[in-house]
Order: structure tokens, then C-alpha cells, then sequence
């Protein structure tokens, strides 16, 4: 291995039902080919087997061992860690969900700077024209729509979506999803709000692959602000934009009590409820893969019940195929991780230090 670059460490994933990793076997292989030294930790849930990465030639140790890891260590993960899972003393790349002032996220921030650590959120690894160069994007909105339509099946036989388990690719989830639809005599339709984007073209791909009637919407249709009558008028919708500035939300619970409502199903794939600009303000904490639906409303004389689908890891549904695209589109960036003071290592340093800055 090349003294000179830096110790690559892969961290087993600790939140439920995480299935996925950025880092692929044959992406792991091409950064050992490169010269890095990999070390992965095993991990039962993830999807990848450890004998996977064993046969590229990364070197496996225990679960965990990152918190005995040479301090020069660069940990990679996926999902944020947990509050008491520290010192986080080291550099470390996942998705942190704290640099739009989520829930905790000064509890967070403070624990990389009480230890010494730093944090690059792969949410903030972008190109130079701000577009991030890996997303998850894509799987999230062809999940989020898929389950929506299997949920909202379910609800015409009047039973409640069961727990969710992962599916072994995407033809199998369209399977899933057709298998339902075939149940039922009257289609859904589906409205999709950032329809433009790339979580919003995999849920127009969903309903289009179902041939199912959606309704298309992006920024021109939402610029003003809402409530949006559309939101009631259909029978799913698909949440994809995450707002960052002050706008009147898409909806309420106000506006979704109104008479002659339609809506039965909200797939809220941008999943925000503690966000300052959440659009869609009707509750306040995510769901589950093992409890998927939360009811916002039961039915009464004037109304269906309206149920909420809020999962903030939805591509684990689809754990292979999303973490392969997502690796491959990381894959050059990590290539360059030896150049933290360059390109997207160095703006995604930038948001740390801003926003440490706030503390």
C-alpha cells in the first residue's frame, strides 16, 4: 500500500434496517488498486457479505473496531451515528443530517468539536456547480412511490401496509407493485411534487411503469406557495422537494380536514418533520421499515383516513442495486480523498467549519 495516502476504514452500519454501504466491493477494489489500504468491518446486515470484500483484497476486523482505529483514520459510513457512539475524535464521511438545523444538531456538531474530529457530509460533497456527485436520489422517490401504491392498495381491502422488508432488486418491487395493483378495479392516480429532480423522476418512473395517471409538478407549480388543492384532489401523493427558504406549506392538517377530500396516502420522501421549512407540517417524526404507515387522520363522514409513509432510509428497500449506483458515482470523488484541501473534500470541510462556527 502507499504510506501516502490515508487509512480508508469501513464502518459497519448501526441503524435498523440499513442495509446499503457507500462502498462497494468492486469499488473497495478499485481503491486498493489505487494504492489505499481498506479496512472493513464486518457487518451481518449488510447487504455485500463480508467474504465479498475479503476476496478483493480488503483486510476485515470487528464490528465497531473504528473506535480503536489509528487516529489518522478516515472512517467511511453511511447513515449518521448514534449521540453516545464517540469520541468522534477522527475524520469521518456519512450522512449526518445536521447542516439544515435538523433535530440535534448542535448536540452533534459539539461532539466533533469537543473531540477534535471533523465531519464530510456526503450530503455536501458537490461539483462545482453545487450538485452533489453521489445521491441516493433516484431509489428514494421509485421506492417511496412503490410503497405508496401498495400501501393504498392495502387500504381498498381495508388492511394497513405490514412491515417492510427489503426486495432483491427493482424488477421484483415492480412485481410487488403490479401484484397489488391487480387486486383492486379502480386505479390510482399520483401527484409528484420536484418531479424535475432526481428522487422525483424515480417516482414518475414508478407510476409510468405501472401505467398509472401522474400528475407532474416542480418548482414552476409551487413557486407561489401553497396549500395546493391537487394535494387533496389525488389519490397519492409523493413528496420529493426539500425546502430550504420560507414558503407556505403544501399542505395542513387544516386544509386536509376541508370536506370531499382524496387523498388517502402521503409518501413524504423528503422526510423533514423537524425542519424549519418542512412542506408538508402534519407530523412530527419519521416512520419505520417495521411500522411504515402512521395515520394522520381516520376516516369520518365527510372523509377517507389519510395514512403517512415518512421513512427516512427508503432506498434500503432496494439495498444492492442503490448502493451499487451510489458507489460508482462516489467512486471518483473517494479516488481524490488523499486531497481533503481540494474540490469537494475541501467544500464539504467549508459546511463543517460554518456551521461549527455557529456554536
Amino acid at each position: 500500500m502507499n504510506n501516502n495516502l490515508p487509512l480508508l476504514w469501513l464502518r459497519a452500519e448501526t441503524k435498523a434496517f440499513e442495509q446499503r454501504t457507500l462502498l462497494t466491493p468492486s469499488s473497495a477494489a478499485q481503491l486498493l488498486t489505487h494504492g489505499y489500504d481498506v479496512v472493513v468491518e464486518r457487518c451481518e446486515q449488510r447487504i455485500f457479505s463480508d467474504g465479498e470484500y475479503d476476496s478483493v483484497g480488503c483486510r476485515l476486523v470487528d464490528s465497531g473496531a473504528w473506535h480503536t482505529a489509528p487516529t489518522e483514520a478516515i472512517v467511511l459510513g453511511l447513515k449518521e451515528l448514534e449521540l453516545h457512539d464517540g469520541p468522534l475524535n477522527r475524520r469521518h464521511v456519512h450522512f449526518a443530517h445536521v447542516f439544515k438545523e435538523q433535530q440535534g444538531w448542535q448536540d452533534v456538531l459539539s461532539q466533533f468539536v469537543q473531540a477534535g474530529g471533523t465531519l464530510y457530509d456526503l450530503e455536501y460533497l458537490t461539483d462545482q456547480q453545487h450538485k452533489r456527485v453521489a445521491a441516493f436520489g433516484y431509489w428514494a422517490g421509485f421506492v417511496g412511490a412503490a410503497v405508496a401504491v401498495i400501501a393504498w392498495c392495502e387500504k381498498q381491502h381495508g388492511e394497513t401496509l405490514p412491515a417492510l422488508s427489503s426486495w432483491a432488486d427493482k424488477q421484483a418491487l415492480l412485481r410487488a407493485v403490479k401484484s397489488s395493483l391487480a387486486t383492486i378495479t379502480q386505479m390510482p392516480n399520483g401527484l409528484v411534487i420536484g418531479a424535475l429532480g432526481r428522487c422525483g423522476s424515480g417516482a414518475v418512473e414508478l407510476f409510468e411503469s405501472c401505467e398509472l395517471s401522474v400528475t407532474q409538478w416542480d418548482q414552476a407549480e409551487t413557486a407561489e406557495g401553497g396549500p395546493f388543492d391537487a394535494v387533496r384532489d389525488h389519490d397519492i401523493l409523493v413528496n420529493c422537494v426539500f425546502i430550504n427558504n420560507p414558503l407556505p406549506p403544501f399542505s395542513s392538517i387544516e386544509h386536509l380536514l376541508q370536506p370531499k377530500r382524496k387523498v388517502q396516502i402521503i409518501s413524504d420522501v423528503s422526510c423533514d418533520p423537524t425542519g424549519k421549512h418542512n412542506p408538508l407540517p402534519i407530523y412530527s417524526q419519521c416512520t419505520s421499515m417495521d411500522k411504515p404507515l402512521h395515520t394522520i387522520m381516520q376516516s369520518s363522514a365527510q372523509n377517507p383516513s389519510l395514512d403517512l409513509i415518512a421513512i427516512d432510509h427508503l432506498p434500503s428497500l432496494l439495498p444492492r442495486e442503490s448502493s451499487e449506483d451510489f458507489s460508482q458515482q462516489l467512486l471518483p470523488t473517494l479516488l481524490e480523498i488523499n486531497h481533503l484541501d481540494q474540490g469537494a473534500w475541501k467544500r464539504a470541510y467549508d459546511a463543517f467549519a460554518k456551521h461549527i462556527a455557529y456554536l
